[in-house]
Formats: C-alpha cells, structure tokens, sequence
C-alpha cells in the first residue's frame, strides 16, 4: 500500500496540530496503521497504532494523553491530532501500515510513508 503523508510544521510549544495519512488501496481497511516519528540524530520510535476498524489504539508513554490517533477507512486515511505539543515532539513524522496485530516494532510495518516535519520551538 502507498502512503502520504502531510500536515506537519513548525508551531509553538502548547499548540496543536494534526496529521493526515492517505492510502492509495481499497484494502486500506486490512491493515493496522501507526505513526512513528525520528528526531535527528536518533532511532526511529514508535508513538501510535489503531486497529483495523479503529476500535482499538495504543501509544507510547511520551505522548499518552496527548496525541490521539484514528481512522477513516471511507477516506483510507488515517490521522494523527497531536495536542499540547512540546519541543520534544520535534521529529520527522512517519505513517506506516502492518498486517501484524498488536506489534509496535518498526520491522512489522511494511509500508511508510514519506514522512512530514514537525517542528515545535519553545
């Protein structure tokens, strides 16, 4: 599945933004999706996943309580709402579709996307 990504940017610390992912496939449905992100000079990271009918989310301790991750599967996208963003959060954010339940590990993720910028100054 081909992945896009889009919505990043440079914001302020406190402020909000959100992520798009579009899929090019009708079975976007079929696949589990995450958002990992990679700050320079570090190793990529996991920060979410859904569940194929969005039912079910899981994130990373960082950004528990204030990045929400959903779907659209109508749209076959899927979105990232990242609230109350912290000079931490700045990373190149990466979207990713697995056929492997439950799994937070980039090696179970065969598609990504581009990756979009996120930049929060303080």
């Amino acid at each position: 599945v081909q992945l896009q990504a889009s919505g990043g940017g440079l914001v302020q610390a406190g402020d909000s933004l959100r992520l798009s992912c579009a899929a090019s496939e009708r079975t976007f449905s079929s696949y589990m999706m995450g958002w990992f992100r990679q700050a320079p000079g570090k190793e990529r990271e996991f920060v979410a996943r859904i569940s194929r009918s969005g039912g079910w989310q899981y994130y990373a301790d960082s950004v528990k309580g204030r990045f929400t991750i959903s779907r659209d599967n109508a749209k076959n996208t899927v979105y990232l709402q990242m609230n109350n963003l912290k000079p931490e959060d700045t990373a190149v954010y990466y979207c990713a579709a697995s056929e492997v339940y439950g799994s937070t590990s980039s090696r179970d993720f065969e598609s990504w996307g581009q990756g979009t910028q996120v930049t929060v100054s303080s």
